[in-house]
């Protein structure tokens, strides 16, 4: 009976290659031997572990990077540093960059994302970042820019979104300098072939910024290609002034903040499979009908066909399956649950009860008025109160982007 290896880099390359199986004591004979180092060259020589940095960037670990590491930390401009270091990790897909770096961000501005990630655990993992994109499109494709700004407004930061093509060298020095303070997390959207390296489009946190040398620390994601280094703070913004083909417009930089809200356990906004533009049509034509909607059961109507991307997400541990039926139990005890059931029946009720208070971004103010109505007082420190915050955070992430990409 023979055996079979593949051999390759990648799939269109694979060959595969058989030889007889070791003699029946377990030895290989010479011949087997020899074929054995030949496959294993073979693989070794159709794969790849790392890539030299080009001469323009200076390696985190190298005698000179260690030298501006001391000279930015002795002049402030490593206070953001430490709390990213502690969060650096390799992202866990060769398309994760963006889902990487992002990862990286929000456990780095220490933002509780009120789901469970394994476990009794909240934490974010690249795996819990599906609520824009769906993680098997990322996995084909990878994100761009405005799609890394959506999710990380939904999973609960503040983003500013700066082109490259749009900003001023200023202003990006100036965006450094509230990274290195700690005041933020910058992530940098830019092409590698820019900065000299292999590849193209790319996502990573900055890590420090050496003021004097004007030179930027980028903590790469990739680090199974390219370890941490510092590059030309000018450089790396024309590498952000490139043309992402797959949108059409500019890269640029991302500065997210930690925004303060509650800690919603069970529901969310989900695309259902769709692309993050299926959803968007999805609230398009919701908004579409909330503008004829001049009464409450026209809101609801309105509101209804998005149950179907509102999940209810059970958690494993037993407290926190209790604080979610503490929500639910809230929900079915508000004026506009009876309000809503009567329209939807009581199957739907309790998830466009939550959109119908969860979605002030697609109301006009005549609009919440009727909504606030039927209303009753919900303690801003409440599970409900929480669960609340975190599908509004969401929706308005989505509609943000929605009319933004409009």
């Amino acid at each position: 009976m023979d055996s079979t290896i593949t051999a390759g880099g990648s799939p269109e390359s694979s060959r595969s290659i058989s030889w007889p199986e070791p003699d029946a004591d377990g030895r290989d004979s010479l011949l087997l031997k020899a074929e054995r180092v030949t496959v294993q060259s073979a693989v070794v020589t159709n794969t790849f572990y790392r890539r030299p940095l080009p001469d323009n960037a200076i390696p985190f670990s190298s005698i000179e990077g260690r030298r501006l590491f001391s000279e930015a930390l002795a002049s402030g401009g490593l206070d953001g540093y430490f709390r990213l270091a502690e969060q650096f990790h390799t992202q866990a897909e060769p398309t994760f960059c963006g889902l990487g770096s992002l990862v990286m961000a929000l456990n780095a501005l220490a933002i509780d994302p009120g789901r469970l990630w394994k476990g009794p655990w909240r934490w974010f993992g690249e795996e819990l970042l599906d609520c824009c994109v769906p993680l098997e499109v990322v996995r084909t494709r990878g994100l761009d820019l405005d799609e890394l700004a959506c999710l990380a407004r939904c999973n609960g930061a503040d983003v500013a979104l700066n082109r490259g093509d749009s900003s001023t060298l200023e202003t990006w020095r100036s965006a450094l300098a509230v990274g290195a303070r700690g005041d933020a997390v910058i992530l940098a959207s830019y092409d590698r072939g820019a900065l000299g390296q292999s590849g193209t489009g790319h996502f990573s946190p900055l890590g420090g910024y050496h003021r004097e040398g004007d030179l930027v620390l980028i903590l790469d994601v990739a680090r199974f290609k390219y370890p941490p280094h510092w590059v030309s703070a000018e450089r790396l913004w024309e590498a952000m002034r490139t043309v992402d083909p797959s949108t059409g417009k500019s890269r640029g930089w991302l500065t997210l903040r930690a925004r303060v809200r509650g800690v919603g356990l069970g529901f969310s906004v989900r695309c259902d499979g769709e692309s993050w533009r299926g959803l968007f049509d999805h609230i398009a034509r919701a908004v579409a009908e909330l503008e004829a909607s001049s009464d409450l059961e026209a809101i609801i109507r309105a509101l209804t066909p998005l149950a179907a991307h509102l999940e209810v997400k059970m958690p494993g541990a037993v407290a926190h399956h209790d604080a979610l039926e503490l929500a639910r139990n809230a929900i079915r005890g508000l004026p506009a649950y009876s309000r809503v059931s009567a329209i939807t029946g009581p199957e739907q009720a309790e998830v466009v009860t939550i959109l119908l208070l969860a979605s002030d971004a697609l109301l006009t103010s005549e609009q919440r008025a009727l909504v606030d109505a039927v209303i009753a007082d919900v303690e801003t420190e409440s599970v409900l109160a929480a669960e609340l915050q975190n599908v509004r955070s969401q929706l308005s992430a989505l509609w943000e982007h929605q009319t933004d990409a409009a």
